[in-house]
């Protein structure tokens, strides 16, 4: 195998025997000078097939715990749901699941709710998320909170290919365009789409749009933060409560204070890996 590009000191961009392009993960993979050829097969602990490059600079990003964790539950998911899911899923899962710790962690648990539609709709995507809490604990000594296994479960239904009724899909999109929309003009910014930055923020956006749809917002006391932050973040606060208008507007949607807070963490962390 050729290791062709470094993206950290435990990944790497490499080529197969066929020439086929992949990300390996393991101790040690991106210390040495590239291009290498590496014929310790050993010394890899992951390989991920077909992963958009604009996922690449992520990597680097995550820690390789939460990866082997997202790799495991991605391989489960796999077998159970003996379907096409999408090629991306383990690096999108474990930057979700980073960022689900990094919250834990600080004290701040914005999970949703055990949903009822979630469990009986999807039971088996829900039990997989189950599961995922106990492969994230065997390797970071984090436990989540139950609430946390209805998210996993709705990254699992969205990475399957064929899992979303057209009308949905469409109108899920344009409510994502009015969004994108007023964060450009009240941040007064020029979203990069073409950055893993933007994905990542209409990823959230979209499980947002999700649980508005199906009626499951979050509700874990942290609201009592927005006012907190409405003062530290004026112009985030004034941009949340505006896309908070459109939604009820355009679907009759009320987002609480939970999905403000929400709301105003991902705004706040686009436009800093915007600018």
């Amino acid at each position: 195998m050729r290791i062709v590009r470094k993206i950290n000191n435990s990944a790497a961009v490499a080529q197969d025997s066929r020439g086929k392009e992949l990300i390996v993960i393991g101790k040690g993979i991106g210390f040495p000078a590239v291009p290498y050829e590496l014929t310790d097969m050993s010394r890899i602990d992951r390989t991920f097939y077909d992963i958009d490059p604009r996922y690449f600079e992520m990597i680097s990003t995550l820690p390789q715990e939460i990866l082997l964790a997202s790799a495991d539950i991605t391989e489960d998911a796999q077998v159970v749901l003996n379907t096409t899911l999408n090629s991306n899923l383990p690096l999108t899962l474990a930057d979700h699941l980073n960022f689900a710790v990094e919250r834990f962690r600080s004290g701040l648990n914005l999970t949703i709710p055990i949903a009822y539609d979630i469990r009986h709709l999807y039971p088996n995507e829900f039990d997989l998320g189950v599961k995922a809490l106990d492969i994230l604990k065997e390797y970071t000594g984090v436990s989540l909170p139950d609430s946390e296994a209805v998210s996993i479960a709705m990254h699992l239904i969205n990475a399957e290919i064929e899992n979303s009724e057209i009308h949905s899909l469409v109108k899920a999109l344009e409510i994502q365009e009015g969004v994108e929309s007023i964060v450009e003009r009240e941040m007064n910014l020029k979203l990069d789409k073409d950055s893993y930055s933007y994905y990542r923020f209409t990823m959230h956006i979209r499980y947002l749009i999700q649980r508005l749809m199906s009626g499951t917002q979050s509700e874990t006391g942290s609201g009592s933060m927005v006012k907190m932050l409405a003062n530290d973040y004026p112009k985030t606060y004034i941009c949340a409560k505006k896309i908070a208008a459109f939604l009820q507007k355009q679907e009759n949607w009320c987002c609480n204070d939970e999905e403000l807070l929400y709301l105003m963490l991902h705004i706040n962390r686009v436009c800093q890996k915007n600018t």
